[in-house]
């Protein structure tokens, strides 16, 4: 009971809190509440606002027995791919709240940031001299007390920043997405983060990491007034999913064990019991899209997903230079089927924008309207159709308009100047990686000169 009541003040904290402002994304951090709850608020959208504030810097603290760390440890030396998750505690603070977890679930994510989070192979915790390094982390709140969630929320992830100095360019992606209405778009925002081994006299400061909402199960709930229901079937897209080829051994359920790795095309994420269910709709979704043409596929289209919201995703895709995306890389998005069959694209992992360029010759100069693979059909047959093609190009116009508070360098400048004020004295960190804030996109990128707040080779202007 009195678990239940704890977690219900801090609902409540967050109603408080959005009440006061306008957006959470604009506003300064209100003051500290101390009134007694209320009622339960079951409005989520309140509830991320409170999560994943633009304008705050939680703390998140991270207890970790010296056993479960060397498992985690041992488990990457097994597999780097492994999801096995260690016991961790929690301890997460904001405004002067803390909310506590004594048992919380901690592995490691991520793709090509995957790596260790202490020393190298083989090597266990060095209490002593321990060799730090940066690693994203998904918390699961649930995993060892089914009753127990954040705010009505199973899991977050921590990201590091490491591919980005800036500490900006995926945080910038998702905050205009919100900003423009994309409503589809993952929540994000920034926080610092502390690992203390427990046996340890000294914790591990992190530094600044990315909060990003996690794409499952609770993402759809948060937005079921807007999906309809949550009952449908919820994909991940990995690389190779074109949308053209309809095979279905390119489907199925992801399984990662702590020797093998089994990740298909198109991952299925909801109502794993209804899979071939599931592969058949998507391969009858992706055989319309590869075989109709003309007025047939434009009845189709309109019919099967909300087009002007797609149009907005991919306008703000594109003019923020999202290279390893749907169109031309095949990569890097989700998309939920409905319990009406309709189709709704979940646009995600924004890291590589902005900038850094790769696969095409520069993607601060690409054309919008050849943006991607004429093999991966699903856009360049929208945008073929006059009237999409002209929602389309006003979508962008709009993003580039300079009296409006989206894409233009006059007001993204000062956007990323407030993020640096709020994370710039938090940076430096005990793994003695990316300490310092820099205007450079990835050194692996083909467009090294890019800058997003000087005036030479202002990627917001040439875009």
């Amino acid at each position: 009971m009195m678990k239940t009541l704890y977690i219900t003040f801090f609902v409540c904290f967050a109603l408080l809190f959005q009440q006061s402002c306008t957006t959470a994304h604009d506003v300064p951090e209100p003051e500290p509440q101390t009134e007694p709850e209320q009622q339960l608020v079951t409005d989520t959208t309140k509830v991320l606002a409170y999560m994943y504030d633009i304008v705050a810097l939680p703390e998140y603290n991270l207890e970790i027995s010296t056993a479960e760390w060397n498992k985690f440890l041992t488990y990457f030396d097994q597999n780097p791919n492994n999801e096995e998750y260690i016991l961790a505690s929690c301890a997460i603070t904001k405004n002067q709240l803390e909310h506590k977890f004594a048992t919380v679930g901690m592995r490691l994510r991520g793709n090509t940031s995957r790596r260790r989070a202490e020393g190298v192979k083989g090597e266990m915790h060095n209490a002593l001299a321990p060799d730090w390094h940066h690693a994203s982390f998904t918390v699961k709140f649930n995993k060892y007390n089914k009753t127990q969630k954040f705010l009505g929320q199973e899991k977050i992830i921590l990201k590091w920043f490491k591919d980005d100095a800036l500490y900006a360019r995926e945080v910038y992606c998702y905050d205009l997405f919100e900003r423009f209405g994309v409503w589809t778009a993952p929540q994000s925002s920034y926080c610092k983060l502390t690992i203390k081994i427990k046996e340890d006299p000294k914790a591990a400061y992190f530094g600044v990491y990315q909060l990003v909402e996690p794409v499952d199960e609770d993402y759809l709930r948060n937005r079921v007034a807007k999906f309809a229901d949550i009952n449908g079937f919820l994909w991940k897209a990995n690389y190779g999913a074109d949308l053209s080829n309809s095979d279905k051994s390119r489907m199925g359920i992801e399984k990662v064990t702590l020797t093998s790795t089994y990740e298909p095309v198109y991952d299925l994420k909801t109502n794993s019991a209804n899979l071939e269910a599931a592969k058949t709709q998507l391969a009858e979704f992706i055989d319309n899209v590869r075989t109709k043409s003309g007025d047939d596929f434009k009845q189709w289209i309109q019919q099967r997903t909300d087009v002007d919201l797609l149009l907005k995703t991919y306008a703000v895709n594109v003019m923020c230079g999202m290279w390893d995306d749907y169109w031309n890389n095949s990569n890097n998005y989700y998309f939920y089927f409905d319990t009406a069959g309709k189709f709704w694209f979940i646009p995600y992992d924004y890291d590589n924008t902005l900038g850094t360029s790769l696969l095409m010759t520069d993607a601060g100069k690409r054309d919008v309207m050849n943006w991607g693979k004429s093999s991966n059909p699903l856009i360049k047959k929208i945008i073929s159709i006059p009237e999409y093609q002209t929602i389309y190009k006003n979508h962008i116009k709009l993003l580039a308009d300079s009296t409006q508070r989206f894409f233009n360098t006059k007001h993204s400048i000062p956007r990323i100047q407030k993020w640096h004020r709020l994370i710039q004295n938090h940076i430096t960190n005990d793994t003695g990686e990316d300490m310092i804030i820099q205007d450079v996109p990835a050194s692996w990128g083909n467009c090294s000169f890019y800058r997003l707040l000087s005036n030479d080779n202002n990627y917001f202007n040439t875009r």
